[in-house]
């Protein structure tokens, strides 16, 4: 994983000098100096690629993790034409590179985002039907003065796209990059592309699955589930350098971590997988990973954490997060504290658990879907919104410190699975129907049925649902609203819609993740690329996102 940054002149012709911020700029000072501003994304190795007489300039920040002596890029074709930077992981690459082979004899790619250019050469814009991963990418075709631009299904990668004065086209991994020079900015969506000349360039999806638009009706196989879960784990196995697992002790990622342990052991007996936690001292997650690591065999690391360690980074914080959303910010906390560590650790690829709560209807206010379509539709929507929620604070978090995050569940093809079995086995509460019997059933029930038995401790695979900042500790939650309130009036909350007209705070939190963002990150275009999430309250949930707001924490969490 790494970052990448782009810019294309309006009309293909070389971009003279350009004054910025009081000074005398090439094309490749500009690139360079604003691609550094993500240069914690790439510690390994920066490329540059300029093409002076098109006006295009290319960047990449490279976070060694597969083929660490070869992968170098821009990459680019053998005959010189094509060019490319891409962010991420192409899992399915060596099976691709088995086929191009026979196409070009002797073709051995340098990395996994290489095969892109040789499926590009055979298949154009549909080579977004061959790969599956995680990933962003800018590819040029300079014979034909065009570029094909592209991101995952589910927006596990991040890029943002925005315009200058000039009307010169920008694509960057992170919003930073384009602060001060575009005055137009938006995200890129998931599951889209674009190709053609500058001018021509409008996103329009490539990926779109049956279950986006119907609800579907197959029953549960929890045996195929099983398999397809222990299929991507696998894929996601991937890597050139030490790697570990992400433990919180919950169903989701003490899963992952189990099926990770299993399958290097396959290689090597002996293999003990390095797994890690965080929390504050007496968090409820410390006990249940512990009794993970013990069962799995890992090498198991504890980091705990203090209220004041996490408000002191939390200006920090949000400029790397790029997002004002409660939720996203309260979430993202433990978990920004908790990537350096791992990552002093020498380790530079983590596995977690995101996304099952999406797939399978996991969050706790799910048990309030008032019938099956409502709740696969709920779920359709928040798969559409992990980019501006959890994957987004997932992945910038993590790649803040240079630590890669790979999240199993989010692979393509058990998604589409997942998201194929009918509601009426996933709702959680009384209208489960799981094996034509309805009863009460809990959140995530076919994920834990389908894994009875062996890979993990009941205590785990059957443990409610939690926030992951409630679970790695209370106080945190009670503390940051009372940090808030002492810099924020009761005038200024009651004056914030006529401060902030885009998604106005309605807590004196919010208010103040608010403010620190708008130092940061200064405009409407920039506050229109963060997203707010909430509960359904069309269900009745109340606005606060914590677990304990849901009304789950207490005796009536069967009826809630």
């Amino acid at each position: 994983m790494c970052g990448i940054l782009a810019i294309f002149s309006a009309n293909g012709e070389a971009i003279g000098a350009t004054n910025f911020q009081g000074s005398e700029h090439s094309l490749r000072e500009l690139a360079y100096r604003q691609s550094g501003k993500q240069r914690h994304r790439g510690p390994d190795d920066t490329g540059v690629l300029v093409i002076e007489e098109q006006g295009v300039a290319l960047v990449h920040e490279r976070l060694a993790v597969i083929g660490v002596e070869t992968g170098h890029q821009p990459l680019v074709s053998q005959d010189g034409n094509v060019a490319l930077i891409a962010n991420g992981e192409i899992y399915n690459y060596v099976e691709l590179a088995e086929q191009i082979g026979k196409r070009l004899p002797g073709y051995r790619p340098r990395s996994d985002c290489n095969v892109i250019i040789e499926l590009y050469e055979e298949h154009g814009q549909e080579l977004l039907q061959h790969i599956t991963g995680m990933f962003s990418f800018v590819l040029y075709d300079r014979r034909r003065r065009q570029l094909l631009v592209a991101r995952d299904p589910y927006g596990i990668i991040p890029l943002y796209m925005g315009q200058d004065a000039q009307d010169n086209l920008w694509f960057s991994s992170e919003m930073k990059c384009l602060m001060g020079v575009c005055e137009r900015l938006q995200i890129f969506p998931p599951g889209h592309l674009a190709a053609g000349t500058v001018l021509q360039i409008q996103p329009v999806r490539y990926h779109n699955p049956s279950w986006r638009q119907l609800t579907p009706t197959r029953p549960v196989n929890l045996q195929e589930l099983r398999h397809q879960l222990e299929l991507a784990v696998r894929s996601h196995l991937q890597c050139d350098v030490p790697f570990g697992a992400l433990l919180s002790g919950g169903v989701d990622s003490s899963l992952i971590a189990s099926i990770a342990a299993k399958i290097m052991r396959e290689r090597d007996a002996n293999y003990k997988l390095r797994t890690f936690s965080v929390g504050m001292p007496g968090s409820p997650d410390f006990e249940h990973a512990r009794l993970v690591a013990q069962h799995i065999g890992s090498q198991h690391t504890e980091i705990s954490f203090t209220v004041e360690d996490c408000l002191d980074g939390l200006r920090d914080l949000i400029y790397h997060l790029e997002s004002y959303d409660i939720a996203t910010v309260r979430c993202s906390l433990p978990m920004f504290y908790l990537a350096r560590h791992v990552k002093s650790t020498g380790i530079k690829m983590i596995l977690s658990g995101e996304g099952a709560d999406e797939i399978f209807g996991g969050y706790l206010y799910f048990h309030k879907a008032p019938n099956y379509d409502q709740f696969h539709e709920e779920m359709v929507t928040i798969c559409e919104r992990l980019h501006v929620s959890d994957i987004l604070r997932a992945n910038k978090v993590t790649m803040s410190k240079g630590l890669e995050l790979r999240v199993p569940f989010l692979d393509t093809q058990l998604v589409n699975h997942v998201m194929s079995i009918r509601p009426q086995d996933k709702i959680p509460g009384a209208l489960n129907e799981f094996a034509g019997e309805r009863k009460w059933r809990m959140e995530k029930f076919v994920l834990r049925e389908a894994f009875d038995g062996d890979y993990l401790p009941d205590a785990v695979l059957w443990r409610q649902k939690e926030q992951f900042s409630d679970g790695v500790g209370y106080a945190l939650i009670d503390a940051l609203p009372e940090f808030a309130a002492r810099h924020v009036t009761d005038a200024q909350l009651q004056a914030a819609e006529q401060r902030f007209s885009i998604n106005p705070p309605k807590t004196k939190e919010a208010y103040y993740y608010r403010c620190i963002f708008e130092e940061q990150f200064p405009g409407k275009a920039a506050a229109n690329t963060v997203a707010k999430w909430t509960p359904r309250q069309d269900w009745g949930c109340p606005e606060d996102p914590s677990g304990r707001a849901q009304a789950a924490h207490n005796q009536a969490y069967g009826k809630c």
